[in-house]
């Protein structure tokens, strides 16, 4: 399907004024019901104010989990779906995109008895889930205890005075949670939705929509059979009856010479936080995110979210606990935060609100699906198609996004590693494009495109060409990682100027 169907492109320009669904917002679980809605036969318009992937999906811990926390919290049914999404996305839907991930749960002196059976016993129960999800151990390996001396070789710079050895558990990750959306979105064009960035929804209900292109300043009116608000902690802006308590989780990154050797997540513990930790991941691209936290937010809610000082400095101190080097406030060469779209409840912090998702249906008739997290947006998107109860059944599970292919098939293709690892059985696609818009070589197309920033310029040009992307902020924010250091940004600035001005008749074909 990659050379057929649409083209995500920015503005309402060409767009449909008569769909059966409008898609409101696409973050993952927007893009998530445009890809549903189209392979149930139906015609979608999905369209977001800014660009794929703007809002909370790109702030995550880029890490598709089977639901410990979930099962930890009693949360049982939340747990399983997880796993059984986190096994779809694994095994048949995203398996170029989400890679198996070992960690680390380090005991010391100071680890009680009873918390060291209640994690043990959290990450069997855990492995339980993933075998009822029919996950393969091949893909996910069980937990296993592990001594004071396997700990320190997997996870190099952890101190090792009083440590008691620890456990080894794996879970999913993606390199990169952006990538994860732009590629369910251009799959969604490919089989024929409508995906346009820079379209604001003025008003909506449940058969219409006003938008405006944010490109133009013209206002589209769209006739629908259905609306589907999933624009996330925003969904109560265009319907007012939807109530979310807003929580931020903030991350940090750091150089992976900072703690140098680490491959291995380390799960560092919060100290009188009860199996609450604070992550340390290793990145492919040679970097290092730390988080999470966990913040209630009160008032306007901004587009970007920013760490607070005080969580930055949370997590240096709960990371510095763990391992030998002291780390410090100049080691943070970038940062990011996210705001979570919880379900308003009369009671409790925000980190005991359940991550439950649910479909609710306005006064005028828009649906809304919200709640939930990244790894459970296909299911999300189900519920809220089947709630609508237009076109055939869903089969979104059994679908594989653009550029999946089997592991196997994966580790044997001949393109660079890093273009596989992006963008799987597509990498041929991505270099060949590259090639034809711009007239280069391989060796100018595939170098990085600064010191210090393995992003090439073929990634560039695609982004461009087959993902819509409008500007630079659009490249290097959303279609690669680039801008989450900004000193990176800044190097690599003049090659994003550079592959919108070499792909531009390509984007216009």
């Amino acid at each position: 399907m990659t050379g057929h169907g649409q083209r995500i492109r920015p503005g309402l320009v060409g767009a449909p004024a008569d769909v059966d669904v409008v898609v409101v917002g696409l973050g993952a679980t927007g893009a998530g019901v445009a890809l549903d809605a189209v392979t149930r036969g139906l015609r979608v318009l999905a369209v977001d104010a800014h660009d794929l992937a703007f809002g909370t999906s790109r702030w995550s811990s880029k890490l598709v989990h089977g639901g410990l926390r979930y099962l930890a919290s009693g949360q049982v049914g939340i747990a399983h779906e997880s796993a059984v999404e986190r096994g779809v996305l694994m095994e048949v839907t995203a398996p170029h995109l989400v890679q198996p991930m070992p960690y680390v749960l380090p005991f010391t002196a100071s680890t009680s008895l009873a918390d060291r059976a209640l994690t043990r016993a959290g990450l069997r129960a855990a492995d339980v889930l993933k075998l009822s999800a029919r996950t393969s151990s091949a893909t996910l390996p069980g937990p296993r205890t592990v001594s004071a001396t396997e700990v320190a070789r997997l996870a190099p710079g952890l101190r090792t005075a009083g440590l008691r050895g620890g456990i080894l558990g794996w879970d999913g990750q993606l390199e990169d949670d952006a990538r994860l959306v732009t590629t369910i979105a251009r799959t969604a064009a490919a089989r024929g939705a409508v995906v346009r960035t820079r379209a604001r929804v003025l008003a909506a209900t449940g058969t219409s929509a006003t938008l405006r292109d944010e490109v133009t300043g013209a206002v589209h009116e769209v006739r629908a059979r259905a609306v589907v608000n999933a624009a996330g902690v925003w969904a109560g802006e265009l319907v007012d009856e939807v109530e979310l308590r807003p929580s931020r989780g903030s991350h940090l990154v750091l150089r992976g010479d900072v703690l140098p050797g680490l491959r291995t997540a380390v799960f560092a513990p919060i100290p009188e936080g009860r199996n609450r930790y604070v992550m340390v991941l290793p990145q492919p691209d040679g970097t290092l995110y730390v988080g999470l936290t966990d913040e209630p937010v009160e008032g306007p809610l901004p587009d970007v979210p920013a760490p607070s000082e005080t969580e930055v400095g949370f997590l240096l101190d709960v990371v510095a606990a763990s391992f030998d080097r002291p780390l410090h406030r100049d080691d943070v060469v970038g940062s990011y935060a996210g705001l979570r779209p919880l379900l308003h409840t009369d009671d409790g912090s925000t980190a005991d609100l359940s991550r439950r998702h649910a479909v609710l249906t306005s006064r005028t008739g828009v649906t809304t699906v919200v709640g939930g997290k990244l790894t459970t947006y296909r299911r999300m998107a189900q519920d809220a198609l089947d709630q609508v109860g237009l076109g055939g059944p869903c089969t979104t599970a059994t679908l594989p996004l653009l550029g999946a292919a089997p592991r196997a098939e994966l580790d044997a293709l001949e393109q660079p590693t890093r273009l596989v690892r992006r963008y799987g059985a597509d990498a041929a696609l991505v270099l060949a494009t590259a090639r034809v818009a711009t007239g280069l070589g391989d060796d100018e197309l595939l170098a990085p495109v600064a010191d210090g920033v393995p992003t090439c310029l073929a990634e560039l040009v695609f982004g461009v060409t087959h993902e819509g992307a409008h500007d630079v902020d659009d490249l290097l924010d959303r279609r690669t990682r680039v801008g989450l250091v900004p000193a990176d940004r800044a190097r690599a600035l003049p090659a994003a100027r550079r592959a919108l001005d070499l792909a531009a008749p390509a984007r216009h074909r």
